[in-house]
């Protein structure tokens, strides 16, 4: 938090500096469109919940404009923790005219106009707030007030429910650092690129839990997500345990079978995707049903990152079973030309390639027909 604090201080300093924190479209380390100023403006924005002033409105307000823009413009869109944040902050100025401001978050993409809470926008109060919209010539007069009023014109949420919703509030963004959740930093740490400290808090929220069902998917997902793959795995094995039929089986045992790809344990891979197949036999009508697709994906997966006589034996099991899943989308198309590249199988290369850009091209002409 010290280089936080110290971001914030140097935004108090000069407003000058609040353009470092602006909406930049940026390309990002896997090639991916992403903001290139988010972490910055995360920072200032973590800052601020703990240091929570009266004269830093106008720095909020900005910080809230940049998030609107970023949820509108950027390539994955979304809603995230520090864009929710940012409403926090501002709402609890509990100014009437930061309405609009809450609006532009709200209806930025899909993901806000579903998860962005209405109360962001009346947290100056209901009445008062339906009042200010109705008098104003504003262009988004009409919309807000459609959202806020029902058919009948009376408010969709109460006094009551915007007062509970800050109880709720408060307890999300508390104002002592010392009562984050230890997740809440495993995530700040990774959108700062720190690897190693968002490992430190992974274990330090692990430690002493109840290693439930919960705990152990929440656990592999945050480690898989760390690039920690074999350890990823060995929470999926110990997970096993908690799969009750045969669909569950094959799903948890594909799942680690992919864990072990990643980590390059390419035997464990096997083994793990051969005990998948023994549990599809108890799943009536598994070739017709994305699990199938999945466990077929996964075992072209490891013939093209195998080596040697595993690879050919995993790539004859995977060209044995393709055939017998319906559907096999892009994805597992191109995976499979990849693995008979690897394999050296030029023929089956050429049929799988084949395949894929017959898909390739039946996409492309359902979305130009979407278009038009």
């Amino acid at each position: 938090m010290e280089a936080a604090r110290h971001e914030l201080g140097r935004m108090r300093d000069s407003s000058a500096a609040w353009r470092e924190l602006r909406y930049e479209r940026a390309t990002g380390a896997d090639g991916h469109d992403c903001d290139g100023r988010a972490a910055r403006r995360a920072m200032v924005l973590w800052a601020l919940q703990y240091d929570r002033r009266p004269e830093d409105l106008p720095l909020v307000r900005w910080l809230a404009e940049q998030e609107a823009l970023c949820r509108r413009e950027a390539p994955l869109q979304g809603l995230t923790g520090e864009t929710e944040l940012a409403g926090f902050l501002l709402a609890r100025h509990r100014r009437v005219q930061d309405v609009w401001r809450h609006w532009q978050i709200k209806r930025a993409n899909f993901d806000t106009w579903c998860g962005y809470d209405v109360e962001h926008l009346v947290a100056a109060g209901v009445r008062a707030t339906v009042r200010f919209v109705r008098e104003r010539e504003h262009p988004d007069r009409d919309a807000v007030l459609e959202r806020l009023l029902d058919e009948d014109g009376r408010p969709r949420v109460s006094e009551a429910d915007v007062e509970r919703w800050w109880h709720g509030e408060r307890r999300r963004f508390p104002a002592d650092p010392a009562a984050e959740a230890p997740l809440t930093w495993v995530e700040r740490a990774k959108l700062l690129g720190e690897r190693g400290l968002a490992r430190e808090w992974l274990d330090r929220w692990a430690a002493g839990r109840q290693r439930d069902q919960d705990t152990l998917r929440r656990l592999r997902h945050e480690l898989a997500d760390l690039g920690a793959f074999a350890d990823a795995a060995t929470v999926q094995r110990e997970s096993l345990a908690f799969a009750d039929d045969p669909r569950d089986r094959a799903s948890a045992w594909q799942s680690l079978a992919g864990l072990e790809r990643r980590a390059s344990d390419h035997r464990a891979a096997w083994e793990a995707l051969l005990e998948c197949r023994r549990a599809l036999h108890g799943v009536a009508g598994w070739t017709g049903v994305g699990l199938g697709r999945m466990y077929v994906e996964e075992l072209f997966l490891l013939a093209g990152a195998a080596e040697g006589e595993l690879a050919q034996t995993v790539f004859a099991e995977a060209h044995r079973q393709a055939p017998r899943v319906a559907g096999l989308p892009l994805v597992v198309l191109r995976a499979a030309t990849e693995a008979a590249r690897n394999v050296g199988d030029q023929a089956r290369a050429k049929h799988y390639r084949r395949l894929r850009d017959a898909e390739q091209r039946r996409i492309d002409r359902e979305l130009g027909r979407a278009r038009s």
